[in-house]
């Protein structure tokens, strides 16, 4: 049997080796690389073909790097490729270990810059895009200071302990999610973290707090209420954090936030730390009023135009609100990737009622219980289910691994929010695509665009023919995978199917994989709505068409009325010069026919969908709000010629009078169809 002072020596020895062994690759690499310096010194004093020597030089420096490069060992060929390496910051090994258990191996540009000022004890207000790792850029630096830095010898400990930091959030998905970093790595050095948040029993909080804690995190409102309880003690504070201050603004925050900093007696012993995306009047008001007059700024988006994420594909995509439901799946199936999607609406039945369509979808919103709203991002991360239709509740902070496709039902209200959601996406340096559905005949996104710095990809819907074909590929992975052991006993069958059908063998199974990919037919669908079974019609007439309403007029001359009326969504060409609409693919022959009875009219099938004037939601026009062709959907009651000013129609029609958005009074038309 072997004795441990035996095994010690054993394993003493096997590390000396190894470190001989390492220090003889060493030498063997210097050597080469000097060598390769002797041949460079030769080239530098005489050029065999008479080229330029520095072109020489330049040349053979780009051999000795790549010659160099093959020679280190994995260690040193990451270090030259990651400046930002965890092992060059003062992290402890405890807190290595744990990032290296989660994959990070090197620090984001934002993680970097601050790190040191934070550990350094300087207050600091941080700007970086979404999606760039702003969480870790105060939770590693604040762990440092209580364990190793310049917090370590104040920092209470025991039982019944005050709290060290104290994190604000806006959201309750947000302060979740950053408390888990705080335990994860927290846990690493001895630190115990709470969560503060709405929707959780009151007890439980309450008795983490007695027993004692060194770092709180929480939303405004439950925080508050703990302070007002006298749950809190703030006496041993050193860090106060304000994440995603800007959203705060925009959820009515601004006086919770404003009584809990100020619940610090002594700001000069406390280190505050302020991360936003966008910095908005009053996030800079509270820099003013609450940090230190030399604090520092670390700021990576700057005056740059593009404020949304640059990993990220931006897309705009037609579509009337009947056909979402039709249309979102097959958007999923082209653009997701297998991935995970999360899906936008702007109200919380939107959302309920969507996730209840999509197959294997779940909702998220503020209506759903707190319980529920953890259990679905749980099965959502674990890959439980693949698609989540959420509010804005789902819009700010949530980092989950590998959302490869976000899709909004329409634009946002403002340009922020727009930014944050198609962040949810191309994080943590991966890429992503954001899809924006849009009303052609109501949206207005070009303020989006503008103010963003996005530049936006125009596309039609992908075509049902395109949809199954993918699917197609998808059943011929499928029938790869079955075992040969069921071609016995469907051999007689495929052969006398091949035998009386007529068909060739290859139409014979592509039948058979439209079959397994749920495919009896293939259908249409409208470039303009994105309705199946529609077809987009581009209407001349030669000269300008300035409102819908002369264009339904020219339609009038040439077609019955019942076929005028089944037209959906009009809408003018930015020229002035045409009207698109769609129109059912089974009256298609009528339309085209009919054209040949008026003088000057065309109507032509398009193939791809013209730039369309947008109706600019933000200004009125000399008529109100939709200018003077601002007419509403027709199909739920038709818009007057005055909507949202004075004579503001309504699009509900069943009621008489409507306020439009410009607060007028305006008479409703009382048809409904």
């Amino acid at each position: 049997m072997t004795s441990s002072k035996d095994s010690e020596s054993d394993s003493e020895n096997s590390e000396q080796s190894r470190l001989e062994k390492k220090s003889s690759k060493k030498k063997e690499k210097k050597r080469k690389v000097l060598e390769i310096d002797g041949d460079e010194e030769k080239s530098e004093t005489s050029s065999e073909e008479g080229e330029p020597i520095n072109l020489k030089v330049e040349e053979q420096r780009k051999k000795r790097k790549m010659i160099v490069l093959t020679e280190m060992d994995d260690d040193d060929v990451k270090e030259e490729e990651s400046p930002n390496a965890v092992s060059k910051f003062r992290i402890s090994k405890p807190l290595r270990e744990a990032l290296k258990a989660k994959g990070i191996e090197a620090l984001f540009p934002i993680q970097a810059m601050t790190f040191d000022t934070v550990l350094d004890g300087s207050d600091l207000v941080g700007r970086a895009r979404t999606g760039q790792g702003k969480t870790l850029a105060f939770v590693l630096p604040i762990l440092e200071s209580l364990i190793n830095g310049p917090t370590k010898a104040s920092r209470k400990t025991g039982y019944g302990r005050a709290p060290s930091v104290l994190v604000l959030l806006p959201t309750r998905e947000l302060a979740i999610q950053v408390s888990a970093d705080f335990e994860v790595y927290g846990r690493a050095l001895g630190l115990c973290s709470c969560c503060l948040y709405g929707g959780a029993p009151y007890h439980s909080q309450q008795m983490q707090l007695k027993r004692g804690v060194d770092i709180v995190v929480g939303t405004p409102g439950r925080v508050k209420d703990h302070i007002e309880r006298g749950n809190i003690d703030f006496s041993s504070l050193k860090f106060r954090v304000l994440d995603e201050a800007d959203e705060m603004l925009r959820m009515g925050f601004v006086e919770d936030v404003e009584l809990i900093l100020g619940k610090v007696e002594d700001a000069s012993k406390v280190q505050t730390l302020l991360f936003s995306a966008t910095l908005p009047d009053w996030v800079k008001h509270i820099a003013s009023k609450f940090l230190k007059p030399d604090k520092k700024t670390a700021d990576l988006v700057g005056n740059e135009k593009m404020k949304a994420s640059t990993n990220v594909r931006h897309i705009v995509l037609p579509c009337s609100a009947s056909a979402r439901s039709q249309l979102i799946p097959d958007i999923i199936r082209c653009y997701s990737s297998g991935g995970r999607t999360i899906i936008f609406t702007e109200t919380k039945d939107s959302a309920s009622g969507l996730a209840g369509l999509l197959p294997g979808a779940r909702a998220l919103h503020g209506d759903i219980q707190q319980a529920q709203r953890e259990v679905t991002l749980v099965g959502f991360r674990s890959g439980k289910f693949l698609t989540l239709v959420a509010t804005n509740v789902a819009a700010r902070g949530l980092d989950i691994n590998d959302v490869q496709l976000i899709i909004q039902c329409e634009p946002p209200r403002d340009v922020e929010a727009y930014i944050h959601r198609s962040g949810r996406t191309g994080r943590a340096g991966n890429t992503g695509i954001a899809v924006m559905l849009y009303d052609p005949r109501k949206s207005n996104f070009s303020r989006i665009e503008r103010e963003s710095g996005v530049k936006f990809e125009y596309i039609s819907a992908p075509q049902p023919a395109d949809i199954a074909k993918a699917a197609g590929i998808e059943a011929a992975e499928t029938i790869t995978q079955i075992s040969d052991s069921v071609i016995p006993s469907f051999k007689a069958a495929a052969e006398e199917l091949l035998n009386t059908s007529g068909l060739s063998p290859v139409e014979l199974l592509a039948k058979a994989l439209a079959k397994a990919a749920g495919y009896s037919e293939i259908t249409s669908r409208s470039l303009l709505n994105s309705m199946e079974n529609y077809v987009t019609v581009l209407l001349e007439a030669g000269g300008s068409i300035y409102t819908p309403s002369f264009a339904y007029g020219v339609l009038r001359r040439f077609l019955p009325e019942e076929k005028v009326e089944s037209i959906m969504g009009l809408a003018l060409t930015a020229d002035g010069k045409g009207a698109v609409f769609d129109v059912p693919a089974e009256d298609l022959d009528t339309f085209l026919a009919g054209q040949e009875n008026a003088a000057g009219v065309s109507l032509e099938v398009v193939k791809s969908l013209p730039q369309l004037q947008e109706r600019d939601q933000s200004r009125g026009g000399r008529f109100g709000n939709g200018g003077r062709g601002g007419f509403a959907d027709r199909r739920g009651g038709r818009g007057g010629r005055f909507s949202g000013g004075r004579g503001g129609f309504s699009d509900r029609g069943n009621q008489r009078f409507s306020k439009g958005p410009t607060g007028g009074r305006g008479r409703g038309n009382n048809r409904s169809r």
